[in-house]
């Protein structure tokens, strides 16, 4: 990441916090902050709201982070070029990632690829939890949340976040919950994904306090779409991502329950050390990526706070 405004900004926006920022910078969280009041002092804006554990973007500082990865991207895309020079995509390119979302996205981007680099031969691999792409050789992995190793590279390709929702008809028969406890007399559809524990939901620190829910229901499996439909068809309450729910609860067949409990998933293409970063790859994420951002613009991903504020 440069050492500029800019490069600084989008490091702290990603770790969404001063220590891990300062970690990685190799100075102090003071210094974070500092170089943080400074930015917004020269812009003139209030880019971060802070809290004493995080940070999180305002709306200026949504557009500012929004610029500014496109505007790195830009130039890294132009280094690379100059670097690799008129390089062509070919040989084998290995992906993996979920079910839903390679079904969705992945899938048609692979079809476009394909089209337009026929000298590359594209396998991909869903499965319901991210593989070790290290370790069995892929190239690269779309998944939401963090990489799980320093020696990997990650690129945000969208905000994404994960809210507990339900059908209509279920809020409706059975009530909507007004606190975690209440998700106890509740069917939760789970998902028994990425190895973690399954009945546990945890949600990102609301006012400095970590917040879980242990939830039961009778239906449980391992693949989302599967457990969207019962969401759909009112069997339960589920942990849904944004990007699969937001247009269900436009079109009013869902509702968000208590938003102010959410996980952080955002979605990135994680791939090997950036020397070994070949054209095949990187054509790729940049097809996904404008994907994504077309998908976007026509249906966000996201739902506003008035959305989510009348959901409950």
């Amino acid at each position: 990441m440069g050492e500029g405004d800019l490069g600084f900004f989008v490091l702290l926006a990603r770790h969404e916090s001063f220590v891990e920022t300062a970690r990685e910078m190799g100075v102090t969280a003071s210094a974070v902050s500092r170089r943080l009041a400074r930015l917004e002092e020269k812009l003139g804006v209030r880019l971060m709201n802070r809290t004493t554990r995080r940070v999180s973007l305002t709306g200026e500082g949504e557009l500012y982070f929004s610029k500014a990865v496109r505007l790195l991207g830009e130039i890294e895309e132009l280094e690379n070029s100059l670097r690799v020079g008129l390089e062509h995509p070919s040989g084998l390119l290995r992906i993996n990632a979920t079910f839903g979302f390679s079904r969705t996205y992945i899938a048609p981007t692979v079809a476009e690829f394909s089209e337009l680099y026929p000298e590359v031969e594209v396998q991909l691999v869903v499965t319901d939890a991210p593989l070790n792409i290290v370790e069995q050789g892929f190239d690269l992995n779309i998944r939401f949340g963090n990489s799980p190793s320093s020696n990997l590279i990650q690129r945000l390709l969208q905000r994404n976040r994960r809210f507990m929702c339900a059908s209509t008809s279920y809020l409706e028969k059975h009530g909507s919950p007004k606190s975690l406890k209440d998700l106890t007399h509740r069917d939760c559809i789970v998902l028994r994904q990425e190895h973690d524990i399954y009945d546990i939901w945890r949600f990102d620190d609301v006012a400095g306090e970590t917040a879980s829910a242990r939830v039961n229901g009778r239906l449980s499996t391992n693949d989302g779409e599967m457990a969207r439909e019962w969401m759909l068809g009112g069997k339960g309450i589920m942990l849904r991502s944004e990007w699969d729910i937001s247009r269900h609860v436009r079109d009013g067949h869902l509702r968000v329950v208590l938003p102010s409990y959410f996980q952080t998933a955002n979605i990135a293409a994680i791939y090997p050390k950036r020397h070994n970063l070949t054209a095949k790859v990187s054509i790729f994420v940049d097809m996904l990526a404008q994907r994504l951002q077309s998908e976007n613009l026509s249906a966000p991903f996201q739902l506003t706070p008035e959305e989510l504020g009348g959901t409950n």
